[in-house]
């Protein structure tokens, strides 16, 4: 769902139910063996930005980050300042789907499963146009049903369909490192470019 009211409802009304209040300890074990501090890495549907801010504090120097609601963008503009003043951190307000760049590494924390499942193959295509060669998109997706939504759940059997077409290698593992809430309902997804 891209619906750019909508999200901002959501903020505006502090209706964020799906924020961790800090890094997710999966993307974190991730980047804590990451070694190249130039990679250039995008976070789409950021929330908080707390994996931003954990990528910047660790010393990276390419993040950008990009959210549809203003509210949030505003809040993050604040919170990261001297990064964004350091043209370390680049935020954008905009739809993921419209954005032209390209990247080494996109990281995926609840954003795929906030878009509505019509344009799911289009962010596997989009995916594709935004990294590098060798690039990768890493993150959690669920790996369950939910009534209605967002969040939208799914399998890894339905992903597969939308990324076989443009990776070249996809991997999907148990989450080994979900919040408790989470346990047992979500997949680490590696697909390189």
């Amino acid at each position: 769902m891209t619906d750019k009211a909508f999200w901002e409802s959501k903020w505006q009304q502090g209706q964020t139910g799906w924020d961790l209040k800090g890094v997710s300890p999966a993307i974190k074990v991730y980047i804590d063996q990451l070694t190249n501090k130039n990679l250039r890495i995008l976070i789409p549907g950021c929330g908080n930005a707390y994996e931003a801010e954990y990528l910047l504090q660790q010393g990276f120097n390419h993040v950008t980050v990009i959210d549809i609601a203003p509210t949030l963008t505003d809040l993050i503009s604040k919170k990261l300042k001297p990064y964004i003043d350091k043209e370390k951190l680049f935020l954008i307000c905009g739809d993921f789907f419209e954005h032209q760049s390209t990247y080494d590494l996109i990281l995926e924390q609840t954003f795929f499963c906030a878009i509505n499942p019509n344009l799911r193959a289009s962010y596997a295509k989009h995916m594709y146009e935004l990294l590098t060669p060798n690039g990768k998109l890493v993150g959690l997706l669920f790996n369950t049903k939910f009534d209605g939504g967002p969040p939208f759940g799914g399998n890894v059997t339905e992903y597969e369909t939308y990324f076989k077409p443009y990776f070249k290698h996809i991997s999907f593992m148990p989450s080994l490192n979900s919040i408790t809430p989470r346990s047992g309902k979500e997949v680490w997804i590696e697909v390189e470019k």
